[in-house]
């Protein structure tokens, strides 16, 4: 997880039930605006349980990608992996409808799959046929 909170202080909640400021660093609760929605965010670095953790909610609906893409990348660095778990069903928590969480493991490398099972990284166009325009 990033060491500083500095791009995302303006949005800590700062009073109520889930009240920090900016001593917590990277955890807390935030409430950060992403295109024409505010995305609900609530984070823990893993001092204590181990695992870096951030929830993303919307009042609505799940996030989508492209919201998880940007939480992701403020609260950890580009290059780092995180993982958005599905346990099995008898596992299942769910305290909140439209949540979605990332996870990472503090001191443990994740493996990636083969990249070639997700897709093509150079994709060389097709030749068109003949008859096409």
């Amino acid at each position: 997880m990033k060491d500083s909170s500095i791009g995302i202080e303006l949005y800590r909640i700062t009073k109520g039930m889930f009240k920090s400021d900016a001593s917590y660093k990277m955890m807390g609760a935030f409430e950060i605006p992403f295109e024409s929605n505010i995305l609900c965010v609530i984070s823990d670095d893993g001092l204590e349980s181990k695992w870096e953790h951030v929830s993303v909610s919307l009042k609505n609906r799940c996030p989508n990608w492209r919201e998880m893409c940007f939480i992701k990348d403020l609260f950890w660095n580009e290059e780092e992996i995180v993982i958005q778990y599905h346990p099995p069903k008898s596992k299942y928590i769910n305290n909140h409808p439209n949540v979605l969480h990332l996870w990472k493991q503090i001191g443990k490398e994740i493996e990636l799959p083969p990249s070639i099972l997700v897709g093509i990284k150079t994709l060389t166009p097709a030749p068109k046929d003949k008859g096409e325009k």
